[in-house]
Parts: C-alpha cells; sequence; structure tokens
C-alpha cells in the first residue's frame, strides 16, 4: 500500500519572493520614519512642546513687576533677570509652611513611599511566580483588578480605619491609634500611599521575576538554597531594571500628590504641592513665585529620572510578552 506524503513541496522561489517583499516593506517603512519631513515634524511638535515650560522658566528670573506687565516675550527686546523669585519663594508660602520645609517634607514622604511597596511587591511577585500555593492565580486577579479602584473610593474607608484603629476578630492590633496620634510623623501618608501602589508594583514585578528561567531557581533549589537565599541573591539582582522603573513611576506619583498628603498629612507635614499650591496668595497676587516655585519642585524628579534612566525601558518591556 503506497503512502502518500501529505506535506506539500518547499517553493524556494515563492520564500525568496517573500523574503525580498518583508525587506522592500521595511526598508519602506525606515524610509517613511526617517525622512526629512518626519524630521521635520518632530522638531516642530518638539519646539511648540517646549514653549510653556520656556516661558515659565523665563519668568521665573523675571522681577514681578515686569511678569505682571509685560509678557515673558518682551525679555528678548528688554532683558531683566532677578533671583529674587526662588529666595522669595524657599522662604515664604501661602501656608504655615515655607516653600523650603515642604520641600524637606516631601523628600521625607516620597522616600519611604517608594521603598516600602517596593519590598512588599517584590516579595508577593516572587510568592506569585515561583511559589506554588492554593488559589494563587485567583489571588493574583484579584490583586491586578485592584488597579482600577479609584483612589477616591478608598479615601474615606482608610480615614475612618487610622481615624478609629485596626480590629481584627474584634481585637485591636493597634488599641488607642488615631490619626491625631501621628500629628508629628508621616506613618499614615506613608502606608496610603504604599497601598494604592502596591497593585501595580505587584504586577510588574511578577511579570519580570516570571521570565526568570526555571533552570536558574531549579539549579539553586538543587544546591540546597531555601526562598530566602534564592530571592536575596537571585531574584533582586535579577529584578533592578523592574525595581528601577517602578521606583521612578512611585517616586513621580508620590512627589507631584496633592490630594493623598492634604487629607492624610498633618498640618505641620504638608508636602511642596500643598504650599507651592497656595504660593500665589489669595487673589493671585504673586503669582510668578509659583513659577519659581515649579522649577524648584523638579529639581529632585528629574535627579532621580537621569539616574535610573537605563533601567526605565528594560523594566518597562521585561514581561510584555508574557502574563
Amino acid at each position: 500500500m503506497a503512502v502518500i506524503d501529505a506535506q506539500p513541496a518547499f517553493d524556494a522561489r515563492a520564500a525568496r519572493r517573500t523574503a525580498r517583499e518583508t525587506r522592500r516593506n521595511e526598508n519602506l517603512a525606515q524610509k517613511k520614519l526617517t525622512s526629512k519631513r518626519a524630521t521635520l515634524i518632530a522638531i516642530l511638535i518638539a519646539i511648540l512642546w517646549t514653549i510653556p515650560t520656556f516661558g515659565l522658566f523665563v519668568t521665573s528670573f523675571r522681577p514681578g513687576a515686569d511678569s505682571q506687565s509685560t509678557g515673558w516675550w518682551t525679555v528678548f527686546v528688554n532683558p531683566s533677570f532677578t533671583l529674587d523669585n526662588y529666595f522669595e519663594a524657599l522662604t515664604s508660602g501661602g501656608t504655615a509652611l515655607t516653600l523650603g520645609q515642604s520641600f524637606i517634607n516631601s523628600l521625607a514622604i516620597t522616600i519611604p513611599a517608594t521603598v516600602i511597596p517596593i519590598a512588599v511587591a517584590s516579595l508577593a511577585a516572587y510568592a506569585f511566580a515561583w511559589i506554588d500555593f492554593k488559589g494563587r492565580n485567583i489571588l493574583f486577579v484579584f490583586v491586578f483588578a485592584l488597579q482600577i479602584v479609584p483612589i477616591q473610593m478608598a479615601l474615606v474607608p482608610l480615614l475612618s480605619l487610622f481615624s478609629r484603629g485596626l480590629e481584627i476578630g474584634g481585637v485591636a492590633v493597634f488599641p488607642g491609634f488615631e490619626l491625631r496620634d501621628v500629628d508629628h510623623s508621616f506613618a499614615t501618608v506613608w502606608i496610603a500611599h504604599a497601598i494604592f501602589g502596591l497593585p501595580l508594583a505587584i504586577f510588574l514585578l511578577h511579570n519580570f521575576i516570571a521570565e526568570i528561567p526555571a533552570e536558574l531557581i531549579e539549579a539553586a533549589r538543587v544546591d540546597g538554597a531555601g526562598h530566602g537565599q534564592i530571592f536575596f541573591r537571585m531574584i533582586l539582582p535579577l529584578a533592578m531594571p523592574a525595581i528601577a522603573s517602578f521606583a521612578i513611576f512611585q517616586f513621580l506619583w508620590v512627589w507631584n500628590d496633592l490630594l493623598v498628603a492634604t487629607i492624610f498629612a498633618p498640618s505641620s507635614s504638608l508636602p511642596l504641592t500643598q504650599t507651592l499650591n497656595s504660593l500665589s496668595g489669595s487673589w493671585g497676587s504673586k503669582w510668578f513665585l509659583q513659577s519659581a516655585g515649579a522649577f524648584i519642585s523638579i529639581i529632585v524628579p528629574l535627579i532621580v529620572f537621569f539616574a535610573l534612566q537605563r533601567f526605565f525601558v528594560r523594566g518597562l518591556l521585561a514581561g510584555s510578552t508574557k502574563g
């Protein structure tokens, strides 16, 4: 009985034609993206995008009287610059705190509020990726779904929790703990920011950690390493790009936050955004001070971004092809 080969014959001519068409399409797309027209459009968009920022920067160095009477573009005709706006912005404020004091408060809020969710999320991501426990997938989906919950929905329950204390099974975990007891600390703001940042942190770190080759984990287990040794000696060093990427996001979110800090921070611990919001005065008579305060506020985020930018793209692309 003859056996019929069901596989079609290889058509070398068709394969070469397909390869030529693919290369032609790639070259055409590359020419379109690198054409002079595309370059000019990109430069034009960049210029238009930068003009408002440049105007704000020029205003921050102009005397207040000039800013209130003429536009910033008149500086090219009648240049006049001063550093008084920066000195006044640092030493004065629309609240009880000066901008300089609020700058220190923002650092005290942002650094722990970035480190805490990273520490917790890295442990949780490792558990979801490499520890087999009952209900793991359902719990991970639940954590992932928490990202769609608006922050505003959690503000009132969380504020009530801080004001009345935390109880589990009718037993007070922090007996007598109330919001007024932490008027001179940042604990409530740290906890609130950590809670809001954990779902995204766990999701990003899980996607990265799950892509680590299983052979490495198995080899470490054969050598007698436990979960603690595997996590601290293998997972953390390999997951640094993802950790740095989330650290940039979390740092910027917390640094620029106004809502959470206004609700949970005591009056003596208000961040930079709160003071900057009221820096111009009741009727906006000193609005030019906000331009100087705005550039003071972006110094630290710029330092953080440029220090960690080499990890940024690697961390964002990691795990993009694997859930």
